[in-house]
């Protein structure tokens, strides 16, 4: 079940008719209360919530997802404004999934959709990847630092990931993009460097390990 958050009622009517001809189920909410309200009863797939919300923000109801133990594993794609960069970024850095900017392809916005279920889907590896007091836990799907739980967003996750995996291995960008967005991935290049900032962010001083490998990419230089 998918959730469209979009006070716009014809926004709102195409992204449900979209989604439900492509095999989904789909449900719109006009505004930010009942939404929250209904989140309270029951939890669907992955929610696609609007920035700019009457009663409650899509920002405000991120923030509260995010806090949430029983909702914060609930995928969310940002729909923000053409230009809006600040948002994209705050976006991110409360935890969003993805994002789309208006105004936004329908099919780009079920590739997405699609593309982001499919990343959160529970892994079944059992090990952990360390690097010092960092430790990524594939089973439970959570990063700690010193003990310390480290929230990262599904996309960050699988970037650490990776880098834990291949330290010392410069990634170029079509092949960060091909591994953590998916091959049908055509959004903005600047998509992953804004990922990989919030990514440096959060780990502290962990993130000065993430490299910048100037006409490459990036790659996670370990200390071993």
């Amino acid at each position: 079940m998918i959730w469209c958050v979009e006070d716009d009622a014809g926004i709102r009517d195409i992204e449900l008719y979209a989604l439900q001809s492509t095999g989904f189920e789909a449900r719109g909410y006009e505004d930010g209360l009942s939404f929250w309200e209904d989140l309270q009863k029951e939890q669907p797939d992955l929610v696609i919530l609007d920035i700019m919300l009457p009663q409650l923000s899509g920002t405000e109801l991120l923030r509260r997802m995010k806090n949430s133990p029983s909702l914060q594993e609930i995928p969310v794609i940002m729909a923000t404004a053409k230009g809006a960069e600040y948002d994209k970024i705050q976006s991110l850095d409360l935890g969003a999934d993805d994002y789309l900017v208006k105004p936004f392809g329908i099919m780009e916005m079920v590739s997405r959709v699609k593309a982001v279920l499919r990343r959160c889907k529970p892994k079944q590896e059992s090990n952990l990847l360390k690097e010092g007091d960092l430790v990524l836990n594939l089973s439970e799907h959570t990063v700690s630092i010193r003990g310390e739980r480290i929230p990262l967003t599904y996309k960050e996750f699988e970037l650490l990931r990776l880098f834990l995996t291949h330290r010392g291995v410069a990634f170029t960008r079509d092949q960060l993009f091909h591994d953590i967005w998916g091959a049908e991935y055509c959004g903005e290049t600047r998509t992953l460097d804004m990922h990989i900032r919030t990514l440096r962010q959060k780990l502290m001083e962990y993130g000065a390990q993430i490299e910048t490998v100037r006409g490459v990419g990036y790659r996670f230089e370990g200390k071993r």
